[in-house]
């Protein structure tokens, strides 16, 4: 974040009407690209999230790093029963991941969640969960930008700051077709369905996804789960044919409403289509995954760089169990802990998450709790699996809305959440913004706001 240029901005939205402009503008903008959460307007400041395209760099680097790890870690618990364990399937996903999906990369598209605080250099960087199945926001982010570029306050702003949108939702659909490329043999288009169930809050991306893939000439249209039929080698949905679905149902979802043997499933193990994120992201998008990724035990199969940037970028992680492990303090000192008694009596710094949860459900903030209801999480989280994690810095910033017709700037925290491409490449940052610390839209609280890169002119 560029603090002259956030300053400037808010400088500049005081002047005149520049606000109440600009949040007219918006609100228009929001309702005609349909920027709503279900009903819930997607964004509610007036200000885009700033970063310098150093900050950018640096999160482009950690990020290609931690998912060479992370690839790695994959690789050998495929090969490794004792490892893949560590990482709490249930038996009818220890079934599934083994499905070959065609391509070699097991989520070319996904999301590391992240806090990074301004000024504090790589260790400001922290990536608290990785979404590898389902990542949503790259389309919202796009569209969001589109808005912003179009208020007269931005307009006015780049009279003295140079600021560039990064587009995340172009290296998303790009993803999805080298696995496609890699799974059919030629470069023939495909026939995509975008996949999830209707009434979801988050249709209003499909429908923008659907102009990603229109705008390159390839036949798509968004489907429900519910209207597959897989008969003779051949999928439809709602009787359309598909030869490549791009995933936004959850793997779960699928099995509890559908059976682990519905019609999906069965085309995708038939290699009748081609499916991304694949079935055996699941693997990675567990939360032991940073558990595992992090563990003294696995720093063997790293390089040194490769583990200089995961005792760097993630928190201390584990699964919740009874067991020793080691801790590195402050000073950088590693010692062996008994897991459950140390983690009992660190309320004030650990965070409890379920192994398999979204949108915020089951997470147990240390700090925000008693003694007593701390105990009893832990309690819970040994009987299901859990993860612990050391706490971390969350940042805010400033942020200015219309708030009965007069020009408010308040703080709010905000994530980092940039996208990655075949588990490497960098394409574009998801920023949400909230008073709560969970940061999540989906649990009802906090907004998008797209992401620029600012430098003055």
């Amino acid at each position: 974040m560029s603090t002259h240029a956030v300053a400037r901005y808010h400088d500049t939205l005081a002047e005149g009407t520049f606000a109440a402009d600009s949040a007219a503008v918006l609100t228009q903008q929001l309702r005609d690209q349909g920027l709503l959460f279900g009903e819930r307007p997607l964004c509610g400041v007036l200000r885009p999230r700033f970063l310098s395209l150093a900050e950018y760099r640096l999160i482009g680097r950690a990020c290609a790093l931690v998912g060479s790890a992370f690839e790695k870690v994959r690789q050998a618990a495929m090969a490794d029963a004792a490892l893949r364990a560590r990482f709490g399937l249930t038996s009818w996903e220890e079934q599934l991941i083994h499905a070959d999906p065609g391509f070699p990369v097991s989520s070319p598209t996904s999301r590391l969640d992240a806090f990074y605080v301004p000024g504090a250099g790589e260790q400001g960087l922290k990536f608290t969960e990785y979404n590898a199945e389902t990542p949503a926001g790259a389309a919202y982010n796009d569209a969001l930008s589109r808005a912003f570029l179009a208020l007269p306050g931005m307009q006015a702003f780049t009279r003295d700051h140079v600021v560039l949108p990064i587009p995340a939702a172009a290296g998303v659909v790009d993803a999805l077709l080298q696995a496609w490329q890699a799974w059919r043999g030629t470069r023939e288009a495909p026939q995509v369905c975008i996949l999830d169930w209707k009434e979801v809050p988050t249709y209003s991306e499909f429908v923008l996804f659907e102009r990603e893939f229109q705008a390159r000439g390839i036949p798509v249209f968004i489907g429900d789960p519910r209207d597959a039929v897989y008969e003779n080698g051949r999928l439809t949905v709602g009787g359309r044919p598909v030869t490549f679905i791009y995933k936004r149902v959850l793997i779960d979802e699928l099995v509890t409403r559908l059976g682990v043997e519905n019609a999906v499933f069965h085309a995708v193990r038939d290699h009748a289509v081609c499916m991304v994120n694949p079935l055996r992201c699941k693997l990675l998008h567990k939360k032991a995954s940073l558990a595992v990724l992090s563990d003294e035990r696995q720093a063997d199969l790293f390089s040194a760089e490769e583990n200089r940037a995961v005792q760097t970028h993630v928190p201390w992680t584990r699964v919740v169990e009874a067991r020793h492990t080691h801790y590195r303090d402050s000073a950088g000192v590693d010692r062996t802990v008994d897991l459950l008694p140390f983690i009992a009596e660190r309320r004030e710094t650990m965070v409890l998450k379920p192994n398999d949860e979204y949108g915020g459900k089951g997470i147990v903030l240390g700090w925000t709790v008693d003694d007593a209801t701390w105990q009893a999480a832990i309690q819970t989280a040994l009987g299901e699996p859990y993860i612990v994690q050391e706490r971390v810095e969350i940042p805010s910033e400033p942020w200015p809305a219309l708030v009965d017709g007069a020009l408010h700037i308040g703080d709010r925290m905000l994530d980092t959440a940039p996208f990655l491409a075949n588990g490497a490449v960098m394409n574009g940052c998801l920023t949400r913004i909230a008073t709560d610390p969970l940061l999540n839209v989906t649990a009802g609280g906090g907004s998008n706001v797209p992401t620029f890169l600012v430098e003055a002119r």
